[in-house]
């Protein structure tokens, strides 16, 4: 059973520095200096834009459209399309070390996947694997309910030595998604179905202590914290993720 350390910081009045951090972990987990490493946090309100929205005729109207619903913007360390984090909804940072992690993408997006659904059902959801037709930021490794509803997303970035995969599941308040969602897609020409968004609607701690369960059944869990070291190298980055603002 492989070790896990599970960090706890969340930095919800700084989303590009929250960004960085998943950043600076992944690489120092990568290059040895850290073991495979999971932060638990809640998140502030941003949107986190993929590379290929900043390429996108529409990307500044798009950001703007954000920052009128009050909600911040960065660019996100994994692929697809843009995001939504808010303060119900729960961020998770994988890190995980891997010589040569791009053979493996899809073993880690379907483990992290099942994990998140069986957590979901420890609370009686019906929690499926699975995209929803017409759901924000598809993808075939998204955590539904019942097939019709997107509960969690999940993304994935690899460099030499290592994958970040992130998680973002909505515990409650899908109507802010919606509500932001809404004018940036717009502005992408991103076509979607805004009731394909959804919410575990469980207690927040109930999520999270479902969440541990099942990281704890498949790793040995030990506490960490964010050391020093990795949140300078987050803030020496801090430019380069904050350039979508």
């Amino acid at each position: 059973m492989r070790s896990l350390r599970v960090l706890h910081e969340s930095l919800p009045d700084d989303p590009a520095l929250d960004a960085a951090v998943s950043r600076a972990t992944l690489e120092r987990v990568a290059a040895g200096e850290l073991q495979e490493t999971l932060r638990v946090a809640r998140p502030g309100r941003v949107v986190a834009f993929a590379k290929r929205d900043l390429l996108a005729p529409g990307y500044a109207r798009a950001a703007e459209a954000a920052r009128a619903a009050g909600f911040g913007s960065v660019l996100r360390l994994a692929g697809g399309r843009a995001a939504v984090f808010h303060e119900g909804t729960i961020e998770l940072a994988h890190a995980v070390p891997h010589p040569d992690p791009r053979p493996t993408i899809h073993d880690r997006f379907r483990t992290e996947a099942e994990l998140i659904a069986r957590a979901l059902r420890r609370l009686d959801v019906d929690a499926r694997v699975g995209e929803v037709p017409g759901e924000y930021c598809p993808g075939r490794w998204s955590v539904n309910e019942s097939g019709r509803r997107k509960l969690a997303g999940i993304g994935q970035r690899v460099i030499h030595g290592g994958a970040h995969v992130g998680t973002v599941v909505v515990v409650d308040d899908a109507e802010s998604i919606r509500a932001v969602l809404e004018p940036v897609y717009e502005a992408l020409d991103l076509h979607w179905d805004p009731e394909t968004v959804g919410a575990v609607e469980r207690p927040r701690e109930a999520v999270e202590e479902a969440l541990l369960a099942e990281y704890e059944a498949a790793y040995e869990l030990t506490a960490g914290s964010l050391d020093s070291e990795t949140l300078a190298l987050a803030r020496a980055a801090l430019s380069e993720i904050a350039s979508t603002s």
